[in-house]
């Protein structure tokens, strides 16, 4: 009796045709499977390249398919793996082989990486934290399409209490109203605030508004005694800060 094909989501490929009365991939296919898995588990991520980690992940989504093709696919499309990861779901399924499960496993992915990165900083003062705080905003920022403004609120020792999305913007603005932040800032006992915002380009340079309006939050936290450590502004492999850049 022949095995059933899995349903299939969207567009995502056919899945490879089973001998009558066999229920096994294809020898190379599994062959393949089982020594990327023991490399995995032997030598760390370390041990396989970006294409062969995302193999690993779609392994999952489509068990009955030879996923390197996608792989390689996907990273050609979004540049390298934190570019898939991360991609909105509406333009990871413009790719050919890529239907509702893909999407899901890879969105799954994303949010286990954004979970894990901001346990390593919430509760623990950032100041001492900070290499853990700059990789925490990369993984959860760095490679969004339109611009997204968080806040970070810290008590008196520096302890992150909160991390809010504040605003969602364009391509090249996000709007910000000062009176909100201070006004969240209070009502969460705030002693501190640390401003990140990113910036789709992939360039952190802070343009003309983004000074402005982080001078215009800087003063109406003054007026609270609420200090602003910093703003970060996140690029695509790198970030800056107004900190160390002499603009607070």
């Amino acid at each position: 009796m022949s095995e059933r094909p899995l349903p299939l989501f969207g567009d995502e490929a056919p899945a490879l045709p089973m001998a009558p009365g066999k229920a096994r991939l294809p020898s190379y296919i599994s062959d393949h499977r089982k020594r990327l898995r023991t490399r995995f588990m032997t030598g760390g991520a370390g041990a396989v390249p970006d294409y062969e980690l995302l193999e690993l992940i779609l392994f999952r989504a489509l068990p009955r398919q030879d996923v390197k093709p996608l792989a390689r696919a996907l990273l050609d499309r979004f540049g390298d793996f934190n570019g898939v990861i991360s991609a909105p779901p509406e333009r990871l399924a413009e790719q050919s082989g890529v239907g509702a499960v893909v999407v899901q496993e890879l969105k799954i992915v994303e949010a286990a990486a954004q979970r894990l990165a901001r346990a390593r900083v919430m509760g623990r003062c950032v100041i001492s934290s900070w290499d853990a705080l700059i990789d925490y905003c990369h993984t959860a920022m760095a490679h969004r399409n339109t611009e997204h403004f968080r806040v970070l609120f810290l008590d008196r020792r520096n302890a992150l209490i909160a991390d809010e999305e504040q605003a969602r913007g364009t391509v090249n603005h996000v709007p910000v109203y000062p009176r909100e932040v201070a006004k969240r800032a209070l009502e969460l006992n705030a002693s501190a605030l640390i401003l990140v915002h990113n910036h789709p380009s992939g360039d952190p340079t802070p343009s003309e508004s983004d000074i402005a309006m982080t001078a215009r939050i800087h003063t109406a936290l003054e007026a609270l005694e609420i200090t602003l450590h910093d703003h970060l502004i996140i690029g695509r492999s790198r970030e800056l800060s107004f900190r160390d850049a002499g603009l607070i």
